[in-house]
């Protein structure tokens, strides 16, 4: 019943403490280790640029999963305690609940009080688009859609991981998640990051579908439109250029009735209704639910696995 513990003690750090300091978190770490390695890359050349940046994510997550690997097994063999205390904390480290509530309700609390300059500042940690042009409803639709797809990234993917691979899987994933964050976009060298970006969809192609039905039955669960969120996430999930982040920002869209829109992107849900900072609590209630039945869901595996050892 090790991974038990291991997944209720994360689970209850993550619910009372949220994430450490970027001093003390892995994650900042490995943004500093990431940046640091992809500053000598090459500047041009297309094949160059994809060879060095797939080398470095190969590199950078066995590398990261391996060290975690023997650190707990040099661990189990020590102190059972002290082992599943370290497999917890590293656990925490690759999934972010709290944090992304937290950053959600510091936008929301922004618009609702009308300050939309420091609002448009503050969604930035939750959106790579450029926020300086967006009105009152872009921005509450952005956190919504923030939430729907960082529900699958920040939560579901890490702990499915984690199911199959234990605590070095979930390391694992949450690297290629970061090496997608820090360099697989668009832009001048996007070919440094362009292993990255298909690697991590790669690594979400289940994650992100899984989420999106387990958001689809948090809305029957909730009083929410179960109906209209597998509605809008059958017709609405190719419309987005992530072939994985349509499926859970178009569940939220039907689930929530809303319409979420990126403008010259995508529109989800379009029937809906402008987002405003009511959405946005009704995103984070439905994130709520879509948690607990996960997380209940990963006890449940994990029981019957021990069960049956």
């Amino acid at each position: 019943m090790e991974n038990v513990t291991i997944l209720l003690l994360a689970l209850a750090v993550d619910t009372a403490f949220g994430d450490p300091p970027d001093a003390f978190h892995p994650v900042a770490w490995l943004g500093r280790l990431i940046a640091m390695v992809m500053r000598p890359g090459p500047r041009s050349g297309k094949r160059r640029q994809f060879v060095y940046g797939m080398a470095v994510v190969v590199l950078v997550t066995g590398a990261a999963a391996a060290v975690v690997y023997f650190i707990l097994a040099c661990l189990r063999g020590v102190n059972a305690v002290v082992y599943i205390l370290a497999a917890a904390l590293l656990l925490k480290s690759a999934f972010s609940l709290r944090g992304l509530r937290s950053a959600a309700v510091s936008v929301k609390r922004l618009l609702s009080r009308g300050m939309d300059n420091q609002a448009r500042f503050e969604l930035r940690a939750l959106v790579g688009r450029d926020t300086t042009g967006l009105d009152h409803s872009q921005m509450a639709s952005a956190v919504v859609e923030s939430v729907a797809e960082n529900s699958c990234d920040s939560f579901v993917a890490p702990l499915f991981y984690f199911i199959l691979f234990g605590v070095p899987g979930a390391i694992a994933y949450r690297v290629i998640n970061t090496l997608d964050a820090m360099i697989g976009h668009h832009g001048q060298w996007e070919y440094l990051g362009k292993f990255a970006a298909r690697f991590d969809d790669a690594a979400n192609y289940i994650p992100a579908r899984l989420s999106a039905l387990l958001l689809t039955l948090s809305a029957g669960v909730s009083r929410k439109s179960l109906a209209g969120a597998w509605r809008a996430m059958r017709r609405d999930h190719r419309l987005t250029e992530s072939p994985n982040a349509g499926w859970t920002m178009s569940a939220a869209a039907g689930a929530l009735g809303l319409k979420l829109e990126k403008v010259g992107y995508y529109c989800l849900g379009a029937e809906g209704a402008a987002p405003t900072v009511a959405a946005i609590d009704a995103s984070l209630s439905l994130l709520t639910v879509q948690s607990v039945i996960w997380a209940g869901l990963c006890l449940i595996l994990e029981v019957l696995r021990a069960t049956l050892a």
